[in-house]
C-alpha cells in the first residue's frame, strides 16, 4: 500500500507539472510514511514541505493542489492537510481487507517484488587454520538470513565464503608441522585430529621463536608459489577445518555449502596479474620495500599518506590483493549488481580503501554496489569480547552445545510429563533459534552483551516467546479443523482487527528494508510485533466464540495469515518454528 501511495503522488506531481505549478525538470524523493496516530490516517507525506521553494507557495496551499491533483483510487477513503502541509492518507478498511486476503493466497505474502538482481554476498568467511569460534556467529547468521530475504524477494544470490584460507597462518602451521615430522615422523599426522590445540602450539612457536617465524614467512611465499608438498599440507589442513564449519553450518541451519566456498587461496594466480595492472594504471608506489597504494582520501591522524599495501617485500600478498582479485572476479565473471561484505566493524578502514581502490582501477563495472555491512562484537558480561572462564576464545561448537543443553533443563521444566525424545526435539530448536534470534534482533552495528538467561526468556523480544507465540496460533486451527474457510471473507470491524491487519500489511515494507540495508533486527521488531498485535486481537475479539459464523471465519483468516507471516518471518532469519512447545 505505502508503494501504491507513492504512485499516486508520483500522478499528482506530473499533473502539477502539466499545470506549471513546479518545473517539468523538477524530481522530489516522495517520502511516505506510516503514522503512528490513526486518527491522522494510515500514511502522511511532507511532500507538499519539499515543493515550498519551487512552487514559491506555501505548503497548505501546496498540500491542497496535491490533493486535488490526485488520481480517483477506490483504496483511498479520505486525504487531509494537518499542520503545516502534512498530506494524510486514509485506507479504505475493505481496500485492507483485500490486501490482506490476497497475500493469505500468495506464497509471497503479497509482496511486490523488485526487479531481480545479481547479488554476491561475502559472509562467514572464517580462517580456516582453527576451528571457528564465537566471533564468527554473527557474520554467518547475520549474512545467511540476508541470504534469505533476497531470495525470497526473487534475486539472484550468489553465496561467497571467503574463507582465510593462505596467508602467515599457515606457514606457521607448515612450520610446525616439520618440526613435529622431524620428531615423531609420519605420527606427527595425528596432532592434527585437535585442530585447535595444533594451531595454539604452533603460535607459541611463532612467537617464541624468531628462527620459527621467518622459517614460516618463507613457508607462505613457497605455498604461494606453487610448491606442490606445502600445498600438500596445506590441503589437509584446509580438509579439516572446512568439515569442522560445515559441522556447525548444519547445527547452525545455516544454507552454506562447501560449494560457496571460494577463499583467498582461489584468487591467488591473479596476485600477480592485479599489481601489474595497478602498476599500469601509474598506481603503485614502493615504501620500504613494499609495493603500496596511496590515496589521497586515507591519511592518519598526522596527516600523512595511508597505504594499502599491495605486495609485501618478501614477496608475499595481503588480504587487499586478495579482495581486489575477488572484486574483479565478482565483477567481471559473476556479474554482480550488488556485492555486500558482512565482515566486522573494525575493517571499516579496510573496506573503504579496497572500495575505493577497486573503483579508481576500473576492476569493477562503474555500477556495481559494493556495501560493507558491519557488525558490532558480542561481549561478555564485563563488556569485552566474549570469552572462557580461563579467558580464551570460545569455540562456537561449545556455544551451541551449551545453549542446547540449558534449552533442554527449560523445556522439561514446563514439560514435566513430555517424552524424552519429544523434549530432545524442541529443546534442540529452541536452543539454537534463542543463540540466533538473540544476535539478530540487535542492531548489527551495535555491539551487545552475550546472556543465556536473557535469551531463553519466555518474555520480551525473544526466541522463545516468538515460537511459543506462534504455536498459540496455530493451537487454534487445531480446535477448527473442521471449520471450511473456502467461502469465507475478512471483515475488520473491531480496532484490534485493523490494528493486526495493518501490521500485517507491513510485511512487504519491512522485508524491503531488511535486503536494502542487511538489518535483520528490523525483520525481528516486527515480528515481535506482530505477535503482540496478534495477543490484543485475541483477547479482544473471541475467535471460535465469535458472535457470528461469518465473524469466526473472518477472524480465522486473520489468525491463519498471522501464523503464515509469523512461520515466513522466522524461516527468513533461518529460525526453525514449531507445533508445539
Amino acid at each position: 500500500m505505502k508503494s501504491h501511495i507513492q504512485s499516486l503522488l508520483i500522478q499528482a506531481l506530473d499533473a502539477l507539472k502539466q499545470q506549471g505549478v513546479i518545473p517539468t525538470d523538477f524530481e522530489a524523493r516522495i517520502q511516505v510514511d506510516r503514522t503512528k496516530d490513526k486518527t491522522h490516517g494510515d500514511f502522511a507525506t511532507n511532500l507538499a514541505m519539499m515543493l515550498t521553494k519551487v512552487a514559491r507557495k506555501n505548503p497548505r496551499d501546496i498540500a491542497q493542489l496535491i490533493i486535488d491533483s490526485l488520481p480517483e483510487d477506490s483504496q483511498v477513503a479520505k486525504v487531509d492537510i494537518a499542520g503545516p502541509g502534512f498530506i494524510n492518507f486514509f485506507i479504505d478498511e475493505n481496500a485492507l481487507a483485500t490486501q490482506l486476503m490476497t497475500a493469505l493466497n500468495d506464497d509471497h505474502l503479497g509482496v511486490q517484488l523488485p526487479e531481480p538482481q545479481t547479488v554476491v554476498v561475502d559472509y562467514s568467511s572464517p580462517n580456516l587454520a582453527k576451528e571457528m569460534h564465537v566471533g564468527h556467529l554473527r557474520s554467518t547468521i547475520i549474512g545467511d538470513s540476508v541470504v534469505r530475504a533476497l531470495e525470497f524477494q526473487g534475486h539472484n544470490v550468489i553465496r561467497q565464503n571467503h574463507v582465510g584460507d593462505w596467508g602467515t597462518q599457515f606457514g606457521m602451521l607448515l612450520a610446525y608441522m616439520e618440526e613435529l615430522r622431524a620428531e615423531k615422523g609420519e605420527q606427527a599426522q595425528m596432532e592434527l585430529s585437535d585442530l585447535e590445540t595444533f594451531y595454539r602450539a604452533a603460535k607459541v612457536r611463532f612467537d617464541e621463536s624468531e628462527d620459527f617465524a621467518n622459517r614460516a614467512r618463507k613457508l607462505v611465499v613457497s605455498l604461494q608459489s606453487g610448491d606442490e608438498y606445502c600445498n600438500k599440507l596445506w590441503r589437509e589442513f584446509n580438509d579439516i577445518s572446512l568439515s569442522h564449519c560445515h559441522d556447525v553450518y548444519e547445527r547452525l541451519g545455516v544454507s552454506l555449502t562447501r560449494k560457496d566456498v571460494r577463499g583467498e587461496s582461489t584468487y591467488n594466480d591473479d596476485l600477480e596479474q592485479v599489481v601489474k595492472d595497478l602498476d599500469a594504471k601509474g598506481l603503485l608506489s614502493e615504501s620500504n620495500g613494499a609495493k603500496v597504494v596511496f590515496q589521497d582520501e586515507f591519511k592518519t591522524k598526522d596527516g600523512d599518506p595511508l597505504p594499502v599495501i599491495i605486495q609485501k617485500a618478501d614477496g608475499g600478498y595481503l588480504y587487499a590483493t586478495s579482495d581486489l582479485a575477488a572484486m574483479r572476479y565478482r565483477s567481471n565473471v559473476l556479474k554482480a549488481d550488488r556485492a555486500l561484505y558482512f565482515v566486522d566493524l573494525r575493517q571499516g578502514l579496510h573496506f573503504q580503501q579496497v572500495f575505493k581502490l577497486a573503483r579508481t582501477a576500473e576492476f569493477i563495472n562503474p555500477d556495481m554496489s559494493l556495501e560493507h555491512m558491519g557488525f558490532g562484537t558480542m561481549n561478555g558480561d564485563d563488556g569485552r569480547p566474549f570469552k572462557t572462564r580461563s579467558g580464551g576464545v570460545v569455540k562456537l561448537v561449545d556455544l551451541l552445545t551449551e545453549a542446547d543443553t540449558r534449552a533442554l533443563e527449560l523445556v522439561r521444566s514446563k514439560n514435566p510429563d513430555m517424552d524424552q525424545a519429544e523434549l530432545e526435539k524442541i529443546a534442540k530448536v529452541v536452543g539454537i533459534s534463542s543463540v540466533k534470534y538473540a544476535d539478530l534482533s540487535k542492531n548489527r552495528a551495535s555491539d551487545y552483551i552475550f546472556s543465556f538467561e536473557q535469551m531463553l526468556s519466555f518474555e520480551g523480544n525473544t526466541a522463545p516467546y516468538l515460537l511459543y507465540a506462534y504455536t498459540r496460533v496455530v493451537g487454534i486451527f487445531k480446535r477448527a479443523a473442521d471449520i471450511d474457510l473456502s467461502d469465507a471473507r475478512m471483515k475488520l470491524d473491531h480496532d484490534k482487527e485493523k490494528a493486526l491487519g495493518n501490521k500485517l500489511a507491513q510485511f512487504g515494507e519491512v522485508l524491503s528494508r531488511m535486503v536494502t540495508k542487511g538489518q535483520p533486527h528490523a525483520l525481528c521488531g516486527y515480528l515481535f510485533e506482530l505477535a503482540g498485535a496478534f495477543s490484543s486481537f485475541y483477547e479482544a475479539c473471541p475467535v471460535l466464540a465469535a458472535e457470528s459464523e461469518e465473524q469466526k471465519k473472518s477472524r480465522l483468516l486473520l489468525s491463519q495469515l498471522t501464523a503464515k507471516t509469523l512461520k515466513q518471518g522466522l524461516d527468513l532469519l533461518g529460525i526453525e518454528t514449531l507445533e508445539r512447545m
